[in-house]
């Protein structure tokens, strides 16, 4: 025990803050350049040299064909890369300069095939692409005529995916609002059931359709029983990335709304949906580039017809992908060039819904102040 005098005498040492020194370069995470000119020098004698070594294997193997030849070529330019770059840099950003070849090619590939397939279609069927085609149909055309149009699939198309679109969306906006924001007992389940549908083949919404509305209520064939199988397609699209942006929605909005004593309907419809407008309307145009261009549901409940129908609810309707598929199985030159230049207009259409989208959103953001 100590006693006053011992406490007195005692030295009271004063309490410094605990400073650690920590040499220079040790914890400091190494920043790589982004490219410097000896990187674009060993990447392109990287590339060359792999070129070389692949042409070399190819005549020495006989290699017939140029996947094989491009492969080798591919792997010895990652190979020399690596060597080159660990020479000059050292290991750790020889690494790094391999993962960025590897994220730049795949990607530059992507790319070209995109860009090569739109070319494609775009040089086949320009040509018949007229005022014409997009008036007339091909009711009194027949297979050598160079005359007529796609304005019955045009039609049947807009019909089809507006009626799918109209039918799905407020079910998978709803649906996602349960699952995100009420999270009642049944939304396991239901979550289990949507992902279970996100890999259901569409020709098997068809037969679905077919057998129930079509052979079992005797409905028949027409655009409506299309719709109904773009509608099984889209849903759970639609769900599934509309519950993904409700949770990008800052958590702070709703407990201000709920601490000023709105209810949790109100808050969901007054401050989480708007919020996030521009990504729930992203899901929507996912969900009808998702069902524009099917064409296995439209054989089995469309059927398809030659002249303009414009009623979706009774008799065969024709749509884009389903006369482009009935057209190519004809094996004519002209009937070829109609349908290119039908698959042209059907890209088209989604790349304008698309843009359409991005311009509605960015005014919505702009509205809600987030640039």
């Amino acid at each position: 025990m100590i006693t006053d005098a011992e406490h007195h005498d005692a030295v009271v040492l004063p309490l410094t803050p605990l400073r650690v020194t920590v040499t220079d370069g040790e914890d400091r995470p190494r920043r790589f350049a982004r490219v410097r000119p000896d990187d674009a020098r060993n990447g392109v004698l990287a590339v060359a040299s792999g070129l070389a070594l692949a042409v070399l294997l190819r005549q020495v193997l006989h290699w017939q064909g140029l996947l094989s030849t491009a492969l080798w070529w591919y792997i010895g330019s990652l190979g020399l890369l690596f060597v080159l770059a660990r020479a000059t840099r050292g290991p750790l950003a020889a690494g790094d300069r391999i993962v960025t070849f590897l994220i730049w090619s795949v990607g530059l590939l992507a790319c070209a095939l995109l860009a090569w397939l739109l070319g494609f279609v775009v040089l086949k069927g320009y040509n018949k692409l007229s005022l014409s085609f997009f008036t007339e149909d091909l009711g009194s055309t027949s297979a050598l005529d160079k005359g007529g149009g796609m304005a019955h699939a045009l039609i049947g198309t807009v019909e089809q995916v507006g009626i799918a679109t109209a039918i799905s969306v407020p079910i998978a906006v709803l649906t996602a609002v349960y699952l995100h924001e009420i999270k009642g007992r049944m939304a396991p389940f239901i979550r289990f059931i949507v992902d279970a549908m996100s890999g259901l083949p569409s020709i098997v919404a068809g037969l679905l359709v077919y057998t129930v509305w079509i052979l079992a209520l005797g409905q028949g064939f027409s655009g409506f029983a299309c719709s109904l199988a773009l509608v099984i397609l889209m849903l759970p699209t639609v769900t599934r990335t509309s519950e993904e942006i409700l949770r990008t929605v800052p958590g702070h909005l709703r407990e201000a709304s709920l601490a000023l004593g709105a209810p949790r309907w109100r808050t969901t419809l007054g401050v989480v949906l708007p919020t996030a407008r521009s990504g729930l309307l992203t899901a929507v145009i996912l969900g009808i580039a998702r069902a524009a261009g099917e064409t296995a549901p439209a054989v089995l409940t469309a059927f398809g017809s030659p002249t303009t129908n414009t009623n979706p609810f009774s008799e065969p309707q024709a749509n884009l992908p389903l006369t482009v598929y009935q057209l190519i199985r004809s094996g004519n030159q002209t009937q070829l060039e109609r349908a290119y230049a039908g698959a042209f207009v059907l890209i088209l259409l989604v790349l304008i819904a698309f843009v359409s989208a991005r311009v509605v959103a960015t005014r919505s953001e702009r509205r809600l102040g987030r640039r």
